[in-house]
């Protein structure tokens, strides 16, 4: 480990820099597309070398191979390299996907304090409601309303001049 001129580390912890960018969501992103970026130039360059390797081991016979023969024996070194391009485009989704998860995450926390903050404002205001005076209601003081016998609470065989549906 390199140090200054008063013999202290340039780094006391060598995990300091990553901490600083998983706590923020754009740092991640952008660390992640350097290594997408890495992963994808290997990958071109590999199905370069699976091109030409493929066209060298099929063409390659030997004295009394029969029809397919030399296909055959390329088939080995062709899958090695088809399950290594396959696993670098995994690679690639996946660290595409982390960089997406690790921005819904942010939003998702938010949203959460949102909503407890919401959530106790709105218990709050249902242990102790304001009070609000009564609107008055002049039909109930005695003055007829307009329509009569619609006002009060009536039995069955309080329908004197009601008429049925």
């Amino acid at each position: 480990m390199s140090t200054e001129h008063n013999g202290q580390p340039f780094f006391d912890d060598p995990n300091a820099a990553l901490r600083e960018i998983a706590q923020n969501p754009a740092a991640y992103a952008h660390y992640l597309a350097d290594f997408n970026r890495v992963v994808l130039d290997m990958q071109a360059k590999l199905e370069i070398l699976q091109l030409e390797t493929r066209l060298h081991c099929r063409k390659t016979r030997v004295e009394g191979d029969k029809w397919g023969q030399a296909y055959l024996r390329s088939l080995p070194v062709e899958k090695s390299l088809n399950d290594i391009l396959r696993n670098l485009k995994g690679i690639s989704s996946g660290l595409e996907k982390s960089a997406h998860r690790r921005h819904a995450h942010d939003e998702k926390v938010m949203e959460v304090e949102r909503n407890r903050k919401e959530k106790a404002q709105l218990k709050a205001r249902k242990n102790s409601p304001t009070l609000q005076a009564a609107p008055e209601n002049p039909g109930q003081q005695g003055a007829h309303s307009p329509n009569p016998g619609y006002g009060g609470p009536t039995s069955i065989y309080d329908l004197n001049n009601r008429e049925s549906a």
